[in-house]
């Protein structure tokens, strides 16, 4: 089954993050991507920070362009993978080893993806 893993922090506890700390994590999460290489669909990407966003919004007049994604959520995503693994639970165990978990702030969001669109088929 294919889930999208987003990976998620706090900007302003990473910011407090030491660089040393910082070095260590990446190459930890590199690791993480190596040992996990043959559940992982597709690599996904790091995400620039949210500031970088731009976001087009719905509007009465119609859509609208604006900068950031102005979300109510302390969290950001600063990145996503897609992984194919037999069930929740697989996807579970893989997330609660990803690196950034000992950082206060961070969580991996697991969510199903949706690969059947025969529903819709006129």
């Amino acid at each position: 089954m294919k889930y999208v893993l987003m990976f998620a922090s706090d900007p302003a506890l990473d910011a407090a993050v030491p660089p040393e700390r910082l070095q260590a994590d990446y190459a930890r999460i590199y690791q993480w991507f190596v040992d996990n290489a043959d559940a992982i669909e597709e690599g996904g990407a790091e995400l620039e920070p949210a500031t970088t966003a731009t976001t087009v919004r719905h509007d009465t007049a119609g859509p609208v362009v604006v900068d950031g994604p102005f979300s109510e959520a302390r969290e950001v995503i600063g990145g996503f993978s897609i992984i194919d693994v037999p069930d929740l639970d697989a996807a579970i165990a893989m997330a609660r080893t990803w690196p950034s978990l000992d950082l206060p702030g961070s969580s991996v969001e697991i969510r199903p993806m949706v690969t059947d669109y025969s529903q819709f088929e006129q």
